[in-house]
């Protein structure tokens, strides 16, 4: 969305008219899913992507009619058996597809856009909402700061969802997604490991604080994309960072008795995600070392991931890379469906 919003700011401060392209709702097996988005200006898709095939280039075509009517509206795409062979695709079911018309220097497109820019960079969690019923109008909803943007009702937002769905209530409807989450990414060592992998996570939409206790490895050239990286104190990371139970941690570090010791910490906040580097001989032993010396619980212990990453037969530091951020994915994804 970073991306899209930027695209937005750039064609409407240049006089252009715009059609925001939103999957408000999918079923059978579509290529995406709700919250599918793309941005269409007068030349066609600018960005985003909302499954490619028929769907997408019909809806195209439809956002095209849409910049010369100057009017939103919604279509349905029903892809039988027969219209997939047709068409040579693999992938059928129904979908519908809301398309928002949006006239350039729209003012209040453009405040909204803004704000979700600043927001992104606060790293707070935030909820888009399109007003389907109303054109498409669009809000933000953060629980810190509430409603920015058009009003919407306590029905929608005591049931922000953290998958894009689409909430309906009599003739009252509404997109909802969550296109930030308040979740960061704490990777302790800036070894070979954690220099693969951060760009990877990065790249995928995860927000990135590396550290490293060695001000040789703490270094920014090292770790140009991430968000943060910090030269800390392992046995006491609270004077520098503080985790929360939406974060995810990676232990990478380069020793057994760095390992023990940040998990001790860690685990005592009771984040999303920790993995740990490391044999499945050495955690044992460090499960044992935090049992016993630092009286942690087995309920404590039992969040923790070690070896860490999927199970790829990973041998260089970019392939256990890959298996981490694999993982992670796939424990982010679940989140999101909870």
């Amino acid at each position: 969305m970073k991306q899209m919003f930027q695209m937005i700011v750039e064609n409407l401060s240049r006089g252009e008219d715009l059609v925001l392209v939103t999957v408000t709702a999918s079923s059978g097996a579509t290529p995406r899913g709700a919250g599918a988005r793309m941005l269409v200006g007068k030349q066609g898709r600018i960005c985003g992507t909302i499954g490619g095939g028929a769907v997408e280039y019909r809806s195209e075509q439809i956002a095209l009619q849409v910049l010369e009517k100057k009017t939103s509206g919604e279509q349905y795409f029903s892809l039988t058996r027969e219209d997939v062979q047709n068409l040579g695709m693999i992938c059928g079911g129904d979908v519908n597809v809301f398309f928002h018309y949006i006239p350039e220097g729209d003012a209040d497109t453009l405040s909204l856009v803004q704000e979700a820019q600043r927001l992104f960079e606060k790293g707070e969690a935030l909820w888009l909402i399109s007003d389907i019923a109303s054109g498409g109008t669009l809000s933000l909803f953060t629980k810190k700061n509430g409603i920015y943007g058009h009003d919407v009702p306590d029905w929608v937002l005591t049931q922000l969802p953290r998958q894009p769905k689409l909430l309906k209530n009599g003739s009252e409807s509404y997109c909802v997604e969550q296109i930030n989450g308040s979740g960061r990414v704490y990777i302790f060592g800036c070894g070979h490991v954690s220099q693969e992998l951060e760009p990877v996570l990065t790249h995928v939409g995860f927000r990135c604080t590396v550290m490293d206790d060695r001000p040789e490895f703490a270094k920014r050239e090292l770790f140009p994309t991430a968000e943060e990286v910090k030269l800390v104190d392992f046995s006491n990371i609270a004077e520098s960072i503080t985790i929360h139970e939406e974060d995810y941690v990676c232990v990478l570090t380069r020793g057994h008795a760095f390992d023990t010791v940040i998990q001790a910490q860690v685990l005592k906040c009771k984040p999303a995600y920790v993995g740990v580097i490391g044999s499945r001989k050495k955690a044992a032993g460090v499960r044992q070392i935090l049992k016993e010396q630092y009286g942690l619980t087995e309920e404590e212990l039992n969040i923790v991931t070690t070896p860490i990453g999927v199970d790829i037969d990973a041998e260089t530091p970019a392939e256990i890379a890959i298996s981490i951020a694999g993982q992670m994915i796939q424990t982010r994804a679940r989140r999101n469906h909870m």
